[in-house]
């Protein structure tokens, strides 16, 4: 019996200990995933989605170098909004994904599924909390 509690004990460890993934979106390639406790937006492959306090809601003011270190979430150009989701066309001529208005990006310093490591950059980017 005590070996059985041990079993049932390391299993519900091993549930807790794995991201859990509480929905997709836009057929797949936007995911919430836990990440320390909060649900936080990513791609297909883990990647944590940011926002940037000077982007207005449907409008990115992220160009250049910005965009270098800060990669938009692009979108097809014939992407169509989708529930909390919507598409913003940069003056660049391409389209990126937003998420309640605000613009999706990745940080190129992140190197793996579920690193964080631009939240808080210049005290204006952040997670993308669902």
């Amino acid at each position: 019996m005590h070996f059985r509690s041990l079993l049932a004990g390391a299993a519900t460890l091993a549930l807790l200990a794995t991201p859990a993934l509480s929905a997709e979106y836009l057929g797949g390639d936007v995911m919430s995933t836990d990440i320390g406790g909060k649900m936080v937006l990513t791609d297909f492959n883990g990647m944590t989605l940011y926002i940037f306090d000077k982007d207005t809601a449907g409008v990115s003011n992220c160009y250049d170098t910005c965009a270098e270190k800060w990669p938009p979430l692009f979108a097809d150009a014939d992407a169509m909004a989708e529930g909390d989701f919507s598409v913003v066309q940069r003056t660049d001529g391409t389209a990126m994904w937003a998420y309640k208005g605000m613009p999706l990006y990745y940080w190129y310093e992140d190197a793996a599924p579920g690193d964080t490591k631009g939240d808080g950059v210049g005290g204006v980017w952040h997670l993308a909390i669902e």
